[in-house]
């Protein structure tokens, strides 16, 4: 059987707290250092904007997408 293409979520939870604590995340399958992506909102001051952080492990394309705010997975 092969690793799923995506991270558990005890994976994206580990990653999360990471984050949220100021740290650079590695990836949880290779352990190689994230690179991380602001991505802003839409433009045109549209209300459903959000703020996000998207973590990208270069080795293994897996990644990881968090509201900054709420520091939620979506």
């Amino acid at each position: 059987m092969t690793d799923a293409a995506q991270y558990t979520r005890e994976e994206q939870a580990a990653v999360r707290a990471i984050v949220a604590a100021g740290g650079t995340p590695d990836c949880p399958r290779c352990s190689v250092a994230m690179t991380l992506r602001h991505i802003g909102g839409g433009s045109f001051g549209l209300g459903y904007a959000r703020q996000r952080e998207w973590l990208i492990c270069p080795t293994c394309h897996r990644s990881a997408l968090f509201d900054i705010k709420r520091g939620t997975r979506n």
